[in-house]
């Protein structure tokens, strides 16, 4: 176990955010009117399936401070690129009530191949998603630590929740987004893989009866990144507030360097059903950080809040300060003391008993620490 190369932990982060009227609140399509800028050639500002929508990609960060950096940079460009039509960019995981029955489609090959394949699934898909790479060169430690860490992911999914209303309704979930997007095919919690050669097969069979194009179609909360050499964290919705997103990904590649110290000392944690890791994933989505999450070592259930602050106390303390991102970690503190974004929302909503205030709430904490 020792002579293996230990991972790279490198960070990238990938945002998908709204563009909005601040006028109206509505969702506003406007990806193709900035498709030929500069950003756009570079790869930074990429469009998505929905013209009301625009994702952007950090660079390969070392360090949470770096990608922190890079979405300052990034929200900020994205906000003046939108800002020069009078628009607005928001993160959140759902907007509160623009119809997704309205929105066009992107008018790019692929994204007119993904309507084309699932029709109206692909038209309802209008979520919006934290996506995190953690660098992971070695293929066999990549598996063991996608197995293990498939049970963290409903802790880290109820830092991110930030999708409580779909349609103009109050859906009682806090990640509506889970639920939309669970309704594509290849998603939700993985199997369990024993090595990278299954993985290769499941994709080889895949391609070769014409069920997918290539392995990005494997829409996994967790996957093996196909195009590099990275693990990716699907799970969370977009994050409202920058310091969150950081701390999502903090908390991912300091998952990933315990489970690479435990390796190395020939050590692991243990893998848990399937089955149970999607009663916990339900919990976050209904719940959030407000319900209770299964400790399935102790067969008994307890707080979110109390097992989030375990799984960052006792799990993850020992490395923090090797990677020096305790501060970033420990900011999920913060949220489980205000409540996540969805909480904050809800909140606007029950004050006001308006949702294009909840809009303008989110505006406001989509730019907070950019602008």
């Amino acid at each position: 176990m020792s002579s293996l190369k230990p991972p790279s932990l490198t960070i990238g982060v990938e945002e998908e955010y709204q563009i909005v009227d601040p006028k109206t609140r509505e969702l506003r399509s406007y990806i193709t009117e900035i498709l030929g800028e500069d950003s756009v050639l570079m790869g930074e500002v990429k469009p998505e399936l929905h013209q009301s929508m625009v994702e952007v990609g950090t660079k390969v960060c070392r360090t949470p401070a770096e990608a922190r950096a890079e979405l300052v940079r990034l929200r900020g460009l994205v906000a003046e690129l939108a800002a020069r039509n009078g628009l607005a960019i928001v993160a959140a995981g759902s907007h509160p009530f623009s119809a997704w029955q309205t929105q066009e489609i992107t008018p790019l090959e692929r994204y007119i191949g993904v309507k084309e394949d699932l029709q109206d699934l692909a038209q309802r898909l209008l979520i919006f998603g934290t996506h995190v790479h953690i660098g992971v060169e070695d293929k066999s430690f990549l598996i063991d630590a996608l197995n293990v860490s498939r049970y963290f992911l409903p802790h880290v999914l109820a830092l991110s929740t930030s999708s409580p209303f779909w349609l103009g309704r109050h859906t009682g979930l806090k990640s509506y987004r889970s639920v939309v997007f669970r309704n594509f095919p290849r998603t939700g919690i993985p199997p369990q893989l024993h090595s990278w050669n299954q993985f290769e097969h499941l994709i080889e069979t895949l391609t070769a009866t014409n069920s997918i194009p290539d392995a990005s179609k494997i829409w996994w909360d967790v996957r093996p990144n196909w195009t590099y050499p990275t693990i990716e964290f699907r799970v969370c919705d977009v994050c409202t507030r920058v310091d969150e997103a950081v701390c999502i990904a903090a908390i991912f590649q300091a998952i990933i360097a315990k489970l690479w110290k435990l390796r190395r000392d020939n050590m692991t944690f243990r893998v848990y059903p399937y089955t149970l890791i999607e009663e916990n994933k339900w919990r976050a989505v209904r719940y959030g950080v407000e319900g209770n999450l299964i400790d399935f070592g102790r067969g008994t259930e307890h707080p979110a809040r109390e097992l989030i602050r375990e799984l960052i106390t006792w799990f993850l303390d020992d490395v923090l300060d090797e990677l020096g991102s305790r501060r970033e970690v420990e900011h999920a503190f913060r949220i489980l003391e205000e409540g996540t974004s969805a909480d904050r929302q809800i909140a606007v909503w029950r004050r006001t008993g308006n949702l294009k205030d909840v809009v303008d709430h989110l505006i406001l904490e989509t730019a907070e620490g950019v602008v």
